[in-house]
């Protein structure tokens, strides 16, 4: 999307409201600035910040990530703020905290309103404004417009709207309500005590290995036929583990395990991992993570932590006084972060998987290449250099699924990436990228091109299969509409999805056929939706792309790339509370709803037009032979 100036308007104002709710604002004198909405028509007297930051992303997002840069790079006391993080030689914890990982879809949501306070700001730049007031439930979002309006000389306002109200069992409530050290050490009581039965599982096959290739991945989403037959077969990784065997290529899997229904508890995981080392017969060998737990390691965790904690409470008021060198301060919205990072229950969670892949590589054989599940999330940067450290062969990151433009944790600042001082970003040898639209992703996010690898889509490959077609019998009005509905893994993505669904039923076409298939982890019920006839399925997605006209998404589902592939348009619940966290944001054929009108009219337009065919070529590489990830794991053409 082309970049453009950030004023929409030459006059000065004097007044602000900035609206920070969902529900309509006043109507009065004042220029509004919608914190998290869209205006409906060109009103010179609303403007829309979500919009602003759609019509500027590029200059947006790299103003953000330079901002995380610089804090990590800021000096306190003689020493960049990365170096007094150091927890081993040559690993700062700051590439591990969520400040860095900067996963803003949901475990650091603040990050939106600080792309947006920098939007505002360029905005306001040049502007006579003589008050702000901000009508928000956001405190920390108050405290950043309240030192800008002072530093500027502006009137300040707040109206503290009531919080929504949360729905969380009395157990949850009052887990929430503890000191946050508090939480992590019951935290890590609660973990050690539910993962112990994996202690062990696989460990002496994996230090007796004879193979020379490991991937390190999750214990979760396993084709669920193959794990009740005691055969591992991940969805993650399809095919490609069973061309290894025909290669000839004995593989080592690390896992991390997730409770899903398949294995619901550590001890049908622990009995899982024996089944697949058996049938395996030596030419696969697995463990978990957990399956290098002791009591040693459990001490060395804790004094971790400690560490970790007094550095954190030492270094936190140098940060929150450390000149960012920008008009308006960010820190009030991290401020929690930074203490869930450095003595929460993420700081114990880290520091543990820190512990755990220096006991389980020091204990692997000296293998020839690594490959893991790359999301940049704090665990991966601990293997990075925990695989360095023990002397293991290449490293390859591989991000699985789609990289989304507005998905932080796969850009960095590109000062990031220059191998100096003296604990730089743990970076692996090679990212294997599944598609020119992830391949053009991470170039122009500045990343190195010469550590770039295409390889192909593991996940998609089926999509190969599917023919893209113009959805002709969709565009005739007396034809009956099928509507695919994707659900997302986020449960307050769903709601808003189905929420705009509900409200726009009455003006669906008449006749139309609702079919809507969950995201594993996040289930819909249709007792849930009575204003919708639909039929709730588990059936593959494959089989159901094929019966639809169009597909209906949250604004954050990868889903939405697979409908995409197969021809259909796409129309994606537009959240105006986040950043367009779509995978398909710019692509054609593709749009956007926030209100139920936008749904219907969008709906209307798809049925009147005849939409061109997708072109896959543009998102993944498809070719079950899989040529390239046989040239970068085996040298093989």
């Amino acid at each position: 999307m082309p970049e453009s100036g950030l004023g929409l308007s030459d006059k000065p104002v004097e007044e602000l409201l900035l609206w920070d709710a969902e529900t309509p604002h006043p109507a009065d004198g004042d220029t509004t600035v919608l914190w998290r909405g869209f205006a409906s028509g060109r009103a010179a007297d609303v403007i829309s910040i979500p919009q602003l930051i759609e019509d500027n992303s590029f200059a947006l997002r790299a103003r953000y990530l330079a901002w995380v840069y610089e804090l990590g790079a800021s000096h306190i006391s003689g020493r960049r703020l990365i170096d007094h993080l150091q927890i081993r030689p040559g690993l700062s914890y700051w590439w591990m905290t969520l400040l860095v990982e900067k996963c803003n879809y949901s475990k650091s949501p603040l990050i939106a309103d600080a792309i947006r306070l920098l939007a505002f700001n360029d905005w306001a730049a040049g502007r006579s404004i003589t008050s702000v007031t901000l009508a928000s439930s956001n405190q920390p979002l108050a405290e950043c417009l309240r030192g800008w309006c002072e530093r500027s000389g502006v009137q300040f306002e707040w109206q503290r709207l009531p919080k929504p109200a949360e729905s969380l069992s009395w157990v949850r409530r009052v887990y929430a309500s503890l000191p946050v050290a508090v939480q992590a050490w019951g935290w890590v009581a609660k973990y050690l005590l539910e993962r112990w039965p994996l202690q062990g599982a696989g460990a002496k096959a994996w230090r007796e290995t004879t193979g020379s290739v490991t991937f390190v991945s999750y214990l979760f989403n396993l084709e669920p036929i193959a794990a009740k037959e005691g055969r591992y077969e991940s969805r993650y990784w399809a095919c490609l583990p069973e061309l290894l065997q025909r290669e000839g290529c004995k593989v080592n899997w690390l896992h991390l395990y997730l409770k899903d229904a398949l294995l619901p508890n550590a001890k049908k995981a622990a009995g899982f991992i024996q089944s697949v080392n058996n049938s395996g017969q030596g030419k696969e060998i697995h463990a978990t993570v957990d399956s290098f737990l002791s009591l040693r390691i459990a001490g060395q965790v804790l004094s971790d932590w400690v560490k970790l904690a007094w550095k954190g409470k030492r270094l936190e008021e140098s940060i929150a006084t450390t000149n960012q060198q920008v008009p308006i301060d960010l820190w009030p919205l991290f401020a929690d972060d930074w203490r869930e990072s450095t003595y929460g229950v993420t700081a114990m969670s880290n520091v543990l998987y820190c512990n755990l892949f220096e006991a389980a590589l020091k204990a692997l054989p000296k293998q020839q290449i690594g490959c893991y599940l790359q999301e940049n999330q704090g665990w991966e940067f601990a293997l990075i250099h925990a695989w360095r450290v023990a002397g293991q062969g290449k490293l390859i990151g591989a991000p699985h699924s789609t990289v989304r433009f507005w998905d932080l944790r796969y850009f960095f600042d590109t000062r990031s990436y220059a191998r100096e001082g003296e604990n730089p970003l743990p970076l692996p040898d090679h990212i294997a990228l599944n598609g020119h639209a992830a391949t053009d992703a991470y170039r122009a996010g500045g990343y190195p091109v010469e550590d770039l690898a295409q390889v192909e889509a593991l996940r998609y490959l089926y999509l190969k299969d599917i023919k893209a077609q113009p959805k002709a019998h969709a565009s005739s009005s007396n034809k009956v509409l099928h509507l695919l509905v994707l659900g997302d893994y986020l449960a307050s993505q769903t709601r808003l999805q189905m929420r705009l669904l509900s409200q726009a039923a009455t003006l669906l076409p008449s006749g139309t056929i609702i079919t809507a298939k969950p995201h594993p982890a996040c289930p819909i019920r249709a007792e849930d939706y009575p204003e919708l006839q639909m039929t709730i399925t588990t059936a593959p997605i494959v089989n159901l792309l094929a019966e639809c006209d169009v597909a209906y998404t949250s604004a954050v589902t990868s889903a939405a790339v697979d409908a995409y592939c197969a021809g259909l348009p796409v129309i994606s619940a537009m959240d105006p509370t986040t950043l367009n966290m779509s995978p398909l944001r710019g692509y054609a054929g593709v749009f956007f709803a926030s209100t139920p009108d936008e749904l219907i009219c969008i709906v209307q337009r798809i049925r009147s037009d005849r939409f061109l065919v997708s072109s896959q070529s543009n998102v993944f590489t498809l070719n079950s032979a899989l040529p390239l990830w046989r040239k970068l794991l085996l040298g093989a053409g």
